[in-house]
């Protein structure tokens, strides 16, 4: 099955955390829900596959750390903080499973945001080329340059409307 991620920008944190629970994407009016500018990928997490992308793009080096992440959902002051706390947890609590919200920096976003369209293909291609990325075969349907510019985009609408990324992940 896997891991779902879904990217999206909001105008502040109580807007990227409104219903939790619910995808990004699907998300509308006629479920209490903004409709959200949103990109869905799966296996991308921030910190390592994004943050891969988001070295190339911002012509830095990458470590685990570039793409710094705040988790809004669930929240952190309501945490447990011993192995007891986390053995007591109900089944269904949302700290074990279901979906978690995470902001992504400015930086990162701006990084993404900053990518001349030029160099979009040369961007996506290095990116296939990761690690993470072996296991899946040749990109000839350009799936790639496809998602590359999507976040790009997604990162640059973001910025113009002075707004942070986010990242709603279903596991």
């Amino acid at each position: 099955m896997g891991v779902f991620f879904e990217y999206y920008r909001a105008a502040d944190r109580a807007a990227a955390i409104v219903q939790p629970e619910h995808p990004r994407e699907t998300a509308d009016a006629s479920c209490g829900l903004p409709e959200f500018d949103v990109v869905v990928t799966k296996w991308i997490d921030p910190g390592v596959v994004l943050g891969q992308l988001v070295a190339f793009a911002g012509q830095v080096d990458y470590s685990v750390r570039l793409v710094e992440v705040v988790v809004l959902y669930p929240p952190p002051e309501g945490a447990p903080r011993s192995d007891e706390e986390w053995d007591a947890l109900p089944e269904d609590s949302p700290y074990l499973e279901g979906s978690c919200i995470m902001e992504l920096s400015a930086e990162a976003r701006d990084m993404l945001a900053g990518v001349d369209d030029a160099r979009l293909p040369m961007l996506a291609e290095q990116w296939a080329a990761i690690e993470e990325f072996s296991r899946f075969t040749d990109d000839d349907d350009g799936y790639m340059l496809s998602l590359t510019k999507e976040l790009v985009g997604l990162a640059r609408r973001a910025r113009e409307d002075d707004q942070l990324l986010y990242c709603w992940v279903a596991f």
